[in-house]
């Protein structure tokens, strides 16, 4: 019987292939990033031009890579990992707006909404909402077209290189 030997050429031609589907991927269980609510108006917050100037943790550069990093696990993930020399959370939810704030709560952000932060490092913060569990999955209606409400996003709504959205000392 004649056997088969494959060429390096073929060999490198089949490597390349996809060997994952949508369902055997974990693409549902990695978080999303939503910017529709960012808002760099007010004072406090950076834009991401301000960020494209900075070096360091405070760069748009790191910022993508640490989003990167971020997508690739759930968001539950993240609210267990710690980091830091005070083992602060990664992610942290604070559930509703603080009260001991420089920032304001913007208008078109939902009133019910559940306002979480990222830590990126030292008193660097990406602050958001994520949509509550209790709403997790319910099916909603926009434009005519049905849709699930997901709390696996963080929609970032302001850049804080300076940690003054929550405050945890006295001024």
């Amino acid at each position: 019987m004649k056997s088969f030997k494959s060429s390096p050429k073929k060999t490198a031609f089949i490597d390349s292939l996809p060997k994952t589907s949508i369902e055997t991927s974990g693409i549902a269980a990695k978080c999303k990033f939503n910017l529709a609510y960012f808002d760099n108006r007010q004072a406090p917050s950076q834009s991401f031009s301000d960020w494209n100037e900075e070096a360091g943790i405070c760069s748009l550069d790191s910022l993508l890579d640490k989003i990167k990093e971020f997508t690739k696990e759930s968001l539950s993930y993240w609210k267990n990992q710690r980091s830091g020399a005070g083992g602060l959370k990664v992610l942290a939810y604070y559930n509703e707006f603080p009260s001991r704030t420089v920032f304001v709560h913007p208008p078109n952000i939902p009133h019910d909404a559940c306002w979480a932060r990222f830590r990126l490092g030292n008193k660097v913060r990406l602050i958001g909402f994520v949509i509550p569990d209790k709403i997790n999955n319910n099916e909603c209606v926009h434009k005519g077209k049905n849709f699930r409400y997901d709390s696996n996003t963080f929609y970032l709504v302001f850049l804080d290189k300076n940690h003054t959205f929550y405050q945890t000392e006295q001024a």
